[in-house]
């Protein structure tokens, strides 16, 4: 009887490789008399993530369909909700130790460069109430949700990716409200521990940026690109720069590549100095380099999306208008109350100058408005510039090259993208906040590999002086991503030995046959 195999093989390869099995039972050992280790139902659930996601209530029916008894030497009717419940409660007390320590293997293992990281954190929604949470772990709250479910509770999950084959080494989970700012001088500490280097260079979002933040790293010997929010950098003083004292970067962003010259969007770069000083007298005050950066592409976005704001807010204020008087709008609380929706909701408070009035001799209310013309040049006098703020020496970095290594920080996103799609249980349900930070660990874990298998693919196709891999995306050549790679070896199948019969592997297609070369897997070494 024939079992699916897909990429079992190769993610018990790479998980060999993590050692997670092993580190998750060194740090929560079970009894002798235990049908699984922790590590064995862990490993299962990250093969799981990386196969075929399904809610943890249908792994079991998931390992009876799949070779994971050949694959991960793992017997597939032990993996019940029940078993799987304990093992997420024994691994919780011990997280942090456990992503540092399969980190540290990758980085071993791999050969992974992780002086330059990239930081970020996102929001994962989790139905359920959550109202007794357990203390130690990252509460479910109520906070702003990046998949805009505001009537759900959330988690927040944070991750390093590595500047070398953006590799996700490290990630924590946090409380759903806590905010980002406060987590970034632990998050440091940690990095600067799992990479046993102390120069280290880290890229985030605005969050990044605040007077603790940055000192704590200047005085750790880290270095930093981020931009830089209104709060350090006002709209007034973008706005007063022009172009011609900007030199042109030569960055072409991902989505210009195949473009023609006259067709991609240009970037320009200047830069300044500025000093930050802290909320003490006492407290030293920081010189940093500020790289003012103009993007055409952004720059046109900006008059795009004013025109439509505007144009929107018009229509509402006209329709409005029409309706004073009438039931909706009968008085001129009722005009200002709507005022205040439109200007909110349509974002065109800066320059929407509005006035309600009840009319003297008719008692019904009356409408003024218009557009300060003078405050929309000024916005858009600052359309595609913004600031990048950097401790890096300039002879070490120009500002073309902080603003490069700046553009590395999409490889978050996507590693969040597939965080939350192939890999993830979206809108997580689990029965406590402790179950809760532990699956986050697995997805985290399912995803380390994820990119692993991507990296090692692309590391063998550049040994070999190539980019691509033939028919990977709909039998055409294709830069192979981890989704493509796991997609492609999805219809391997297995016929299991019986007897003195080695199991057998039914005619794999030479696509599959040429991944798992690149990947250097012999899918018949099982365990």
């Amino acid at each position: 009887m024939e079992k699916l195999l897909g990429a079992l093989p190769v993610v018990a390869g790479f998980s060999s490789r993590l050692k997670i099995r092993d580190i998750v039972d060194e740090a929560c050992p079970v009894r002798d008399l235990a049908g699984l280790t922790h590590g064995q139902v862990i490993e299962a659930l990250v093969a799981n993530r990386l196969t075929s996601p399904s809610p943890l209530v249908h792994v079991q029916s998931w390992a009876r369909d799949w070779a994971v008894g050949e694959a991960l030497g793992v017997e597939p009717g032990l993996l019940n909700d029940d078993r799987i419940g304990r093992a997420l409660d024994a691994i919780a007390p011990r997280l942090d130790q456990i992503a540092g320590s399969v980190g540290v293997a990758a980085i071993e293992a791999f050969g992974i460069d992780v002086t330059r990281m990239h930081w970020d954190m996102t929001s994962i929604s989790v139905h359920g109430q959550y109202e007794q949470n357990e203390a130690g772990f990252a509460a479910p709250r109520f906070g702003h949700p990046k998949d805009r479910r505001p009537d759900l509770k959330q988690v927040q999950a944070g991750i390093a990716v590595s500047g070398d084959g953006s590799v996700p080494v490290f990630h924590r989970a946090f409380d759903g409200g806590a905010g980002e700012v406060g987590q970034v001088i632990p998050v440091m500490k940690a990095l600067q521990e799992l990479a046993t280097e102390r120069r280290m260079l880290i890229i985030g979002d605005s969050k990044l940026i605040s007077y603790a933040n940055l000192a704590a790293m200047d005085a750790g010997g880290v270095t930093f690109v981020a931009p830089a929010s209104k709060t350090y950098v006002p709209v007034a003083q973008l706005a007063g720069l022009t172009l011609d004292a900007a030199t042109e970067a030569g960055y072409v962003a991902q989505r210009d590549q195949g473009k023609a010259a006259g067709r991609r969007g240009r970037w320009h770069v200047t830069e300044d100095t500025m000093s930050l000083a802290g909320p003490r007298k006492s407290d030293p005050v920081l010189a940093l380099r500020r790289i003012f950066v103009h993007s055409s592409a952004r720059a046109q976005a900006a008059v795009i999306a004013r025109a439509k704001k505007l144009d929107r807010a018009r229509e509402d204020l006209q329709r409005l208008e029409r309706g004073l008087g009438s039931r909706h709008y009968p008085t001129e609380d009722k005009v200002s109350a709507r005022l205040a929706v439109i200007s909110s909701q349509r974002r065109v408070s800066a320059y929407l100058r509005a006035q309600a009035r009840t009319g003297p001799a008719t008692g019904k209310p009356t409408l003024t408005w218009d557009f300060d013309q003078q405050a929309v040049d000024a916005e858009a006098a600052a359309d595609g510039w913004y600031a990048l703020l950097t401790n890096l020496p300039a002879g070490q970095a120009d500002a073309a090259r902080v603003l490069i290594l700046y553009k590395g920080q999409e490889a978050v996103e996507r590693r969040y993208s597939a965080f939350k799609g192939p890999l993830a249980v979206a809108a997580l349900f689990l029965k406590s906040n402790r179950r809760i930070a532990a699956l986050v660990t697995v997805i985290c874990l399912a995803l380390l590999i994820f990119c692993l298998i991507e990296r090692q693919v692309r590391r063998s196709l550049a040994e070999q002086g190539k980019t691509k891999v033939d028919g990977l995306y709909a039998g055409r050549p294709a830069i192979p991503t981890g989704r493509l790679i796991l997609d492609a070896l999805a219809t391997m199948k297995i016929i299991p030995g019986t007897g003195h019969d080695p199991p057998v592997i039914p005619q794999p297609t030479p696509l599959q046959l040429r991944l798992l070369d690149l990947l250097g897997i012999d899918p018949r070494q099982l365990r």
